[in-house]
């Protein structure tokens, strides 16, 4: 029930990718939460959240500059339009990616209104000029508007109203030092346990006017990768298959049969993912191998496969990245329902070392 933005094309393709088109971005926007009460999970986040706006509204001043870091899918946009309307502000929303110059930025900054809320998704992909200009921006309320060229240009100061920058980042080790200290809060997003993301499908649900039963949630929830907006997006694509297929109630069965049909297994893999590992076990023996030879073997680009694949497995359990090559882990033979050769000591390529 919490999406953010993102510009990931690779993964937009994906049923199971975090990130969304513009289409599915309207889709969504119905089901957003309007403010923290009913905004699911993230429980230190919305406590600590809730403190900081509660003591500016108390104040009658303008919150702090928020940080919100985590994978896509997570819930920052929805934080952000959160924030701006439990400060009663308006919100203004673009992306690093759209701010080239730094007079793009003074263009957006100058035309704030006091209070308002600023959200720039993907912060950590502004172009420096327009990062330099937001550190005066943030702590002074003032940017400095070069007109002119060479010798003969002057810096005109410009007075901005009090806002507050709500910047989104799904990499926060790229954000510079004096960036990331010029916010008063910062927050990161965890992924979401299985019955927090039950709790979003129920929801999600009764707002899309679809039934389903607790069961059928629970297996939804379980194959939604820790994410909300795949959890929505996969109870989409099951209210689709129970409406054709069924008579349009999802339980267990439903929700089991429609998955296969989308080729999303127990724990939330799609070909491309078993595809990795099927590739690393039957032609590799489990590894360790190249990432290009992978990548070839599997008939994807590299980025596809260390950027869109790996992250998930790694953090499943089922792939390790070593100084030799990718491996996989008991837990992949076991998925794949397949039996590691004698030589193997759990993927971690030692037996190959010592000749055991």
């Amino acid at each position: 029930m919490n999406w953010d933005e993102t510009t990931d094309d690779d993964t937009a393709e994906r049923l199971v990718g975090a990130s969304g088109d513009r289409e599915e971005q309207a889709v969504e926007a119905a089901l957003r939460p309007k403010d923290l009460g009913e905004f699911i999970g993230q429980e230190k986040v919305r406590e600590q959240l809730d403190l900081v706006l509660r003591a500016a509204r108390a104040r009658g001043a303008t919150a702090d500059h928020v940080l919100l870091s985590g994978a896509p899918g997570l819930g920052k946009t929805t934080l952000s339009m959160i924030i701006a309307a439990e400060m009663e502000a308006p919100i203004r929303i673009t992306s690093g990616p759209a701010i080239q110059h730094a007079g793009d930025l003074a263009a957006i900054l100058s035309s704030l209104q006091e209070g308002e809320v600023f959200f720039l998704d993907e912060i950590h992909r502004m172009s420096r000029p327009a990062e330099e200009m937001l550190y005066m921006a943030m702590e002074d309320f003032r940017v400095d508007v070069i007109v002119g060229k060479g010798p003969g240009a002057t810096a005109i100061p410009l007075e901005l109203p009090p806002f507050t920058l709500v910047g989104a980042t799904t990499r926060a080790g790229l954000l510079p030092p004096p960036l990331r200290d010029r916010f008063g809060f910062t927050a990161h997003m965890e992924f979401y346990e299985p019955a927090e993301l039950e709790r979003v499908i129920h929801r999600s649900a009764h707002l899309l006017d679809v039934q389903i039963d607790t069961a059928g949630a629970a297996e939804i929830a379980g194959r939604s990768r820790g994410t909300p907006r795949i959890a929505n997006r996969l109870l989409r694509r099951v209210r689709d298959y129970a409406q054709v297929k069924a008579d349009g109630v999802i339980d267990q069965d439903i929700a089991r049969a429609a998955l296969a049909v989308y080729e999303v297994d127990s724990r939330g893999l799609d070909r491309l993912d078993r595809g990795v590992l099927e590739a690393l076990l039957k032609l590799f023996g489990g590894g360790p191998v190249g990432l290009s030879t992978l990548a070839v073997a599997v008939g994807e680009e590299r980025e596809t496969v260390e950027e869109v694949a790996e992250p998930f497995l790694v953090r499943e359990g089922l792939l390790a990245r070593t100084p030799r090559g990718r491996v996989a882990t008991p837990a992949a033979w076991a998925h794949l329902g397949l039996t590691p050769p004698r030589s193997s000591t759990g993927g971690n390529g030692q037996g190959d070392l010592f000749g055991a």
